[in-house]
């Protein structure tokens, strides 16, 4: 009679406790992939800005010294589909210096920019 009534096993309570543990365990983690996400997202555009920039310094570096002069464009991204970016470089001469600055901005869901400065000499 004492073996019947040692029980081995689980209860069902203590599968209903775990399943609850791990329901919360897997609600948090799947927050967790969503803000993984977004800065995944977030580094990819950041990275492509930067590229974008790098490309238009040197384009004006490869450039005639009279050529150099200040501007803006956009540009449609095909890698993060259809992200517009906003490119704007500036010229200061100073002499036998010139202070480019270019400037990157895009809009996702806030307002982003990435500035590079390049001084080149004539």
């Amino acid at each position: 009679m004492n073996n019947i009534m040692k029980s081995k096993g689980f209860t069902m309570i203590e599968i209903l406790i775990a399943l609850v543990i791990l329901s919360i365990a897997f609600l948090s983690l799947a927050g967790l992939m969503v803000q993984t996400t977004k800065n995944n997202s977030f580094g990819g555009r950041m990275t492509e800005a930067a590229t974008f920039a790098q490309d238009k310094l040197e384009e004006l570096r490869a450039s005639s010294w009279v050529a150099i002069t200040p501007g803006s464009d956009k540009i449609n991204s095909d890698y993060t589909r259809g992200m517009d970016y906003t490119r704007n470089w500036n010229v200061v001469t100073n002499g036998n210096l010139r202070t480019i600055t270019v400037t990157i901005n895009w809009t996702d869901q806030m307002n982003h920019s990435v500035r590079f400065l390049s001084i080149l000499s004539q």
